[in-house]
């Protein structure tokens, strides 16, 4: 098939598609990483959520895709997330399910992400994305709201919640995203 004459010229709706994928592409995958905890489920997820949008793409304004794309990506692994607890219930044994070590080419190569992403994988999953969003994505509370289809009072008792759960854990002394503390913004 032959791409039309304006994908061709590098302007259109399918070049701004490819410009933004390459754009965004390793922050995707680092949010999808901190939410799966695992980099090849991550870069499955971000393909699967860049093939879902991609047919909605014209429709979209410029300044609202990454929205977009980043609620597709938390809507999207919601699913996956509900597939797998259903594959859990059915199997009497599931399948290992740890992290494959990387060659430290992506996101999961990175220590500090690993770590991070075992401590986030015990949050229950919405309190997860709000993590993932708020503290690691640095988008404000109401950004968060908006990408998770909530109020902003929700993203705020979930991140409490979480936080609180996660300075539980030992293992928090020594993980922090960004070298910031964590605490409640």
């Amino acid at each position: 098939m032959q791409p039309d004459s304006r994908a061709a010229a590098g302007s259109g709706p399918d070049a701004e598609f490819s410009r933004f994928v390459a754009a965004r592409w390793r922050s995707l995958t680092h949010t999808a990483y901190l939410l799966t905890g695992d980099f090849h489920e991550a870069e499955d997820l971000v393909q699967t959520t860049l093939a879902r949008v991609y047919p909605h793409w014209r429709r979209l304004r410029p300044e609202s895709a990454e929205q977009y794309v980043r609620r597709a990506l938390v809507n999207t692994n919601r699913s996956r997330h509900r597939r797998r607890r259903i594959a859990h219930l059915l199997f009497a044994s599931v399948p290992d399910t740890r992290p494959v070590p990387d060659d430290g080419a992506g996101v999961g190569g990175v220590e500090g992400n690993d770590a991070l992403a075992r401590l986030l994988s015990a949050l229950p999953e919405r309190q997860r994305a709000v993590v993932v969003l708020r503290y690691c994505e640095d988008l404000s509370a109401e950004e968060v709201a908006d990408v998770l289809g909530c109020s902003v009072g929700t993203v705020k008792s979930q991140a409490s919640r979480a936080l609180a759960k996660l300075r539980t854990d030992a293992r928090l002394a020594h993980t922090r995203p960004s070298g910031r503390p964590l605490e409640a913004r």
